[in-house]
């Protein structure tokens, strides 16, 4: 589609615009520059150079414009540049009246003394959809108070950090730790050689296991086949990798066996539930203990209740409105749903390798989270401005106090920083209007109480 935005063709007007929609969300403005404007724009620059400029002889301001254009040419037409296709960008917005959302491209053309200038600025704009009904949303919690068994299962975990570990000479039981030494092989190979850059998981002299713990080691099910060892013990244990192994693909879905000799058992020993343990908690007695656990429980609740209503506004909100999204804004998404993908998953070892031969599931992973996220956030901004949401002062101070807990700034650094950097004041400040647009959702939606699963 091609308009052209002058109300009067027939007239002369010094800028001429011209709209092609490319698609639902990119346009392309070419905006037309007669000769007499970009003189004016040359001009301007000169003279401002000539008020700046220092020329032995001269007074400021009194050198003759020609000397000024011949010393300070390269300057000169770097900022003439600059001017052009900054004003073609006013100029294109204005007469468009555009909701840009971000510039694309912009194609210079010949920027020259004498000629017309033609400037193609291509921009993403903001979709046009309609905002279905965002009120009354169901939602589902779960109850936030705690059972008996909950109470005692903390208090016993409790107990669990402060534990001491005695020697013991018996069979290992179930919470025991095992001081033992491994080797493994997969079809009579050492693992060693077929993952030399993970020793860990093939030869290791000493190190401990818990007997059939939550927390598995190294070595995914070893720990539930330690049970009846006692010092001493040498015995081959049979390990079958998950099929998705990502700290050593090598070794995913393969079968090993692994030569365990037991070198010591020692026995978890809980602390007593006595004056001393009790202080060591800031509470006088088990009852005590016991309403602190509670409460704790119980905003641990609150606060997986809150952000499980949140994700689900949000996931019923999407699935009720539909239209395209801007390429730009998913690609920009894209990337960084990916750097945050790769940083989480090195963090727990995954090789540089993996993400290579993953590359393009990852990346369509990425881009359709992406998309969807983008989708979200442009239907939050529409709710926002519908519900007149606005960033105050005191969301600013509230952001750079939990910004400054989370990453150990000071809070004058994180001030500075915003003061001078205007696009990341920009991003915080959206970031609060979608978390005040979520909120408000919450605020408006059904709320059904279900008893937790089993």
């Amino acid at each position: 589609m091609t308009n052209s935005l002058n109300q009067n063709p027939s007239a002369h007007t010094p800028v001429n615009v011209q709209q092609n929609s490319l698609s639902a969300t990119r346009t392309t403005l070419v905006v037309t520059l007669d000769q007499s404007e970009v003189a004016a724009e040359h001009q301007a620059v000169v003279s401002e150079f000539s008020k700046q400029a220092r020329i032995p002889g001269f007074r400021p301001g009194k050198a003759p414009a020609a000397m000024i254009v011949r010393r300070f040419a390269k300057e000169i037409a770097e900022e003439f540049k600059q001017k052009i296709v900054g004003k073609a960008y006013r100029s294109g917005l204005e007469e468009s009246k555009l909701d840009v959302l971000n510039v694309v491209n912009v194609e210079e053309g010949s920027i020259a003394m004498g000629t017309p200038a033609i400037i193609t600025i291509t921009v993403d704009i903001r979709p046009d959809f309609t905002l279905p009904d965002y009120t009354n949303l169901p939602t589902e919690i779960t109850t936030t108070d705690a059972t008996d068994t909950e109470v005692d299962s903390v208090i016993e975990g409790l107990r669990g950090e402060r534990a001491d570990f005695k020697a013991a000479d018996r069979p290992a039981q179930k919470s025991d730790y095992v001081k033992l030494a491994y080797e493994g092989t997969i079809d009579g190979q050492p693992i060693v050689d077929l993952a030399p850059d993970k020793q860990l998981y093939g030869k290791v002299p000493q190190t401990w296991e818990e007997v059939e713990g939550t927390n598995e080691g190294v070595i995914p099910g070893l720990g539930k086949q330690l049970a009846g060892l006692k010092p001493g013990d040498k015995q081959d244990v049979a390990i079958t990798f998950p099929a998705e192994f990502p700290a050593v693909p090598a070794l995913a879905g393969k079968s090993a066996i692994y030569k365990v000799e037991v070198q010591e058992i020692r026995e978890r020993v809980l602390p007593a539930l006595d004056a001393e343990f009790f202080q060591s908690q800031q509470v006088d007695d088990l009852a005590g203990l016991q309403a602190q656990v509670r409460a704790n429980l119980k905003g641990q609740k609150d606060y997986q209740n809150r952000a499980a209503q949140r994700r689900q506004v949000t996931e019923a909100l999407a699935a009720k409105v539909d239209f395209p999204v801007p390429d730009s804004l998913v690609e920009s998404e894209t990337q960084g749903v990916l750097r945050q993908f790769i940083e989480e998953n090195m963090r727990r070892g995954v090789p540089q390798e993996q993400f290579e031969k993953d590359k393009k599931e990852l990346f369509e992973g990425a881009k359709k989270a992406a998309t969807n996220r983008v989708k979200m956030q442009l239907v939050l901004a529409k709710i926002a401005e519908a519900e007149k949401l606005t960033v105050e002062s005191s969301d600013i101070d509230e952001f750079i106090y939990r910004e400054s807990a989370r990453t150990q700034q000071k809070p004058e650094k994180l001030v500075k920083t915003l003061t001078t950097d205007r696009d990341q004041l920009r991003a915080v400040q959206q970031n609060i209007i979608f978390d005040k647009a979520v909120d408000f959702l919450v605020s408006k939606a059904t709320v059904k109480t279900i008893s937790p699963a089993a």
